[in-house]
């Protein structure tokens, strides 16, 4: 089957986000062979597992999928993996975004897209149901994370994904500073 690199954007972001550009110019320059998706996430929680659901059955026939996610991208792609068993990095993953999403309750604007919605409570709820307890894959996640992470507590995810492989860097930030240093590490691992 073909490689393909499925990377999963966080809360208000894109598929022009840094880390996604970087992975995608890796694998141009270097594994010309892996597909790279980076779709644009919806930004209601439903219509996201929905919508990134939908996407991974279309592509799972045909293509031998690894998972990249970053912050909310990274609890969905913990998600994914509980539902169909595949590979994912997650950097400085979010673990509990329905807590930390409260103080974002109200009208919200993505920077990268322009486009405004309103985040309610029942967006927390929808979220929730998207949490996985156990982990039954712990050997097909790999934890990045960076303990300077000024939008999440990096203890939690540490905790979270105990059983994981993992990588934690003292100070660093959210946007994981550095993380050029990784794609070929992340190909690898994912089994690209």
């Amino acid at each position: 089957m073909k490689p393909l690199l499925l990377y999963i954007h966080g809360f208000n972001s894109s598929p022009k986000s840094l880390k996604a550009t970087l992975m995608a110019e890796y694998c141009q320059r270097e594994r010309p062979d892996i597909q790279v998706e980076i779709p644009q996430i919806p930004c209601y929680p439903a219509d996201a597992a929905r919508f990134i659901d939908e996407r991974v059955q279309s592509l799972r026939e045909q293509f031998r999928i690894g998972l990249v996610g970053s912050s909310l991208g990274g609890y969905v792609s913990t998600w994914l993996n509980d539902r169909y068993q595949l590979p994912a990095v997650l950097v400085n993953p979010a673990v509990k975004p329905y807590e930390l999403l409260q103080d974002f309750l109200g009208e919200q604007e993505n920077p990268y897209t322009g486009e405004r919605y309103f985040l309610e409570a029942k967006h927390m709820d929808e979220l929730r149901q998207m949490d996985v307890g156990k982990l039954r894959h712990p050997e097909q996640l790999w934890l990045l994370q960076q303990e300077g992470d000024e939008v999440l507590d990096y203890r939690q995810a540490v905790e979270k994904y105990s059983a994981c492989r993992q990588t934690v860097e003292p100070e660093g930030d959210h946007s994981f500073v550095g993380f050029d240093r990784y794609p070929e590490q992340i190909i690898q691992f994912l089994g690209l």
